[in-house]
């Protein structure tokens, strides 16, 4: 554990000074600011900002979480060189990377909230927020490592994360409207429910949909999952599946890890 904490740290602060991620702070800082001082709802800006969360974070943690580790080989043969433990490298690693991408969403979108949002005490709209974005930041770096493991050449390993990003942000509710739409006669209930498990980017969605009650805008299966699990039910239900997204591609990664040959 000393040494996953040692190389997490390492990676944190290496990670947080790139300009990439403090690009990503700003933007999140930019959005917040607009939408807390423009707007006359605040729930109308929590929302806007839950449909900008749900489709950036997945994106750029999938490509920036691919292309550190690619960029990282020398680091990782640097330190396999030495007598460490490959599972703890690898941790490390993950964990820097994720902490540091969640800390600048977190950052971004905390500081125009505070000086500027004048919403009273309307706190538990951007806990949520907040909760829903760092888990999509640790889910999809922990799929981005996956992929990059899994897969040597870093043009298929890109291609492949934005072809993920596309399919589960853009194509997945192109391809639930047309279940719904194409067997409409049929009890598709429990078909919905599942559809929403698979898909951590939905999994997200309802979550905030159901701790603010917003039926009407959920789409078909947020409003399944709500009806059938309901407050705080069909909460936990879906941080115990968000959950799971982090550790299943997390641990695969981590045993395709320490098999590989550099």
């Amino acid at each position: 554990m000393s040494l996953v904490k040692k190389i997490l740290t390492y990676e944190f602060h290496n990670t947080i000074r790139s300009k990439w991620v403090i690009l990503y702070t700003l933007f999140f800082f930019l959005v917040g600011y607009s939408l807390f001082t423009f707007s006359g709802d605040v729930n109308k800006a929590y929302i806007s900002l839950m449909n900008i969360i749900i489709f950036i974070i997945p994106l750029v943690s999938l490509i920036f979480g691919s292309i550190y580790l690619y960029n990282s080989r020398e680091f990782i043969e640097m330190m396999l060189s030495q007598p460490i433990d490959r599972k703890s490298l690898f941790t490390g690693i993950y964990f820097g990377t994720s902490v540091s991408l969640a800390a600048g969403f977190v950052v971004g979108i905390s500081i125009p909230f505070i000086l500027f949002a004048n919403v009273g005490q309307q706190y538990e709209g951007i806990t949520v927020l907040l909760l829903i974005g760092i888990a999509l930041t640790f889910i999809f770096t922990a799929i981005a490592f996956f992929i990059s493991v899994s897969q040597d050449d870093k043009a298929k390993g890109l291609g492949f994360s934005i072809l993920l990003w596309l399919i589960l942000a853009v194509v997945y509710d192109g391809f639930v409207l047309f279940i719904v739409y194409y067997f409409a006669e049929y009890p598709l209930e429990k078909i919905m429910i599942v559809l929403s498990i698979i898909n951590p980017i939905d999994l997200g969605r309802i979550l905030f949909l159901i701790k603010f009650n917003i039926a009407a805008l959920m789409g078909y299966t947020g409003a399944v999952f709500q009806q059938f699990f309901g407050g705080v039910i069909g909460t936990i239900i879906s941080a115990v599946f968000m959950l799971l997204w982090i550790l299943i591609p997390l641990t695969l990664s981590t045993q395709l890890f320490k098999k590989k040959d550099f």
